[in-house]
């Protein structure tokens, strides 16, 4: 439910942006200048930075409200986070559904933000410390999964209610109380992860969680264990700070910062926030707009399962760097037709349309099983217990920033760059292909507590992390 709350909303949002009842309510000049170029191809139709914030209003609370997720996931539990994210949500929800103004549209959003904060911030964590080992990957994939499936069925309630006129966006705003409902309700029954319990001193039920969710009263390594990491976090003051030493200097490059930030800059969210407004900007009507933007969920979908199925057999780096190819290939394909087909006011051809809808689809499908699922899977991979839920809140927060910025600027960057934004995507994954080349080590089938063992073997990470040992004998020399 955490992750369909995302997707439901990242599906829903770029839906009604691009309906008319919605638009004539909220951004009347909007609707005026679309309905002047109808059936025509302009770039510039919905460029207006109001429009946008409604979007984009969602992320920036998200960003601020994951560090207060994440003193209340470590103080309160895992839990706890997740029935304070589905309240949060629900009455954004309402608020959106009954809006009169666009303050009520923003505050609404704003709502809906704060439960995203929450729930992806204490979601992956709980499914991680949840899951054993052995399906650890695909658990936490389920997370992408099921946010795929939330945009999937935000497009198709799209495609459905935009017939009811004049309510029918309200509907499809509305119908985001349901999987809030449905996490509130399955969050009361919901046992606390036993990580969560010893951290929080109550051992006696920790084990007994453990010994339930294991099925087997034979816990005793992994129950020492927990309670080894949770004395190792407790000594720690200040996560944060402690993310910017030296020897954790792979993990914040790589995972808070770098993957998060590149998975934003894919363009790919782009696509998906906006893919009814670009097919409809690229000429196709309404309808067929938010029919195209149900293809494009589809191909997500498809594109996670793979990636849940072959991920911990090919290996992370594999499906980043083979994905990130045909992810250059589409953006230069799309840039080259647009640049030679689509002028001011033409109409597309249908051939070139339906060419369009396809490599669009491709470009889906190789995201969707690399940069999209694993741009959560592997930070949450590389970074040790005591950084964990510090770590996950930068992923998040990083994450969030980016999606704000690219969904802020790309309609306006759309409307000055043309088809050279797809250009510019086309140069950040260059950028990004390369960064996964030279600096991630592969990380399949490595137990989360060995993954610094990587970092002393890798090529450039080893100046930051020499074996503990060395660093001792090194200290001890003046003793002597």
């Amino acid at each position: 439910m955490g992750g369909s709350l995302f997707g439901y909303d990242l599906g829903v949002s770029g839906g009604v942006t691009s309906m008319d009842d919605f638009l004539i309510e909220f951004f009347p000049k909007v609707y005026e200048r679309k309905q002047a170029h109808l059936k025509e191809t302009d770039y510039c139709k919905y460029d207006n930075q109001i429009l946008t914030l409604f979007t984009s209003s969602l992320y920036l609370a998200a960003l601020v409200f994951t560090f207060g997720a994440s003193h209340v996931t470590r103080v309160y539990g895992r839990r706890a986070s997740i029935l304070c994210g589905s309240v949060s949500f629900f009455t954004g929800a309402v608020l959106n559904a009954a809006a009169q103004n666009i303050a009520m549209l923003i505050v609404g959003r704003m709502l809906l933000g704060i439960g995203i904060g929450f729930g992806n911030q204490a979601v992956p964590l709980y499914l991680s410390e949840m899951a054993p080992a052995k399906v650890r990957g695909a658990v936490n994939q389920l997370f992408q999964f099921t946010t795929c499936m939330g945009i999937l069925i935000a497009n198709l309630i799209n495609y459905g209610v935009e017939k009811i006129h004049p309510w029918g966006w309200r509907l499809s705003l509305g119908l985001a109380t349901v999987p809030a409902a449905v996490m509130f309700i399955g969050g009361l029954f919901l046992p606390e992860t036993p990580n969560s319990l010893v951290e929080q001193g109550k051992l006696e039920e920790g084990r007994k969680v453990l010994e339930k969710i294991r099925g087997t009263p034979k816990v005793d390594a992994e129950f020492t264990d927990l309670i080894e990491a949770s004395n190792e976090a407790k000594a720690i003051k200040n996560p944060f700070r402690n993310l910017l030493q030296r020897k954790n200097r792979p993990q914040l490059i790589l995972g808070a910062l770098g993957i998060p930030a590149f998975q934003q800059l894919t363009g790919m969210n782009s696509i998906l926030f906006y893919s009814p407004v670009i097919f409809q900007s690229l000429g196709f009507g309404s309808a067929a707009s938010l029919y195209s933007s149900v293809i494009t969920g589809v191909a997500l979908v498809v594109a996670t399962l793979i990636s849940m199925g072959l991920v911990d057999k090919f290996g992370r780096r594999a499906f980043f760097l083979e994905a990130s190819v045909e992810m250059i290939c589409c953006s230069i394909a799309i840039a080259i037709t647009l640049a030679a087909k689509f002028g001011e006011g033409k109409v597309l051809p249908k051939n070139i349309g339906i060419f369009l809808v396809i490599v669009i689809c491709i470009f889906v499908l190789a995201y969707g099983r690399s940069w999209g699922p694993l741009g959560w899977l592997v930070p949450s991979e590389l970074f040790p217990l005591e950084t964990r839920s510090a770590g996950q809140s930068m992923v998040v927060c990083v994450n969030m920033i980016f999606t704000a910025v690219v969904a802020q600027f790309f309609l306006a960057a759309l409307c000055h760059l043309k088809f050279g934004i797809f250009l510019l995507f086309a140069a950040l994954i260059i950028t990004m292909a390369s960064f996964i080349f030279f600096l991630l080590p592969e990380t399949k089938q490595v137990p989360i507590e060995e993954i610094h063992l990587l970092w002393q073997k890798h090529w450039f990470w080893k100046r930051y992390c020499e074996p503990e040992e060395k660093a001792h004998e090194l200290k001890e020399k003046p003793e002597q």
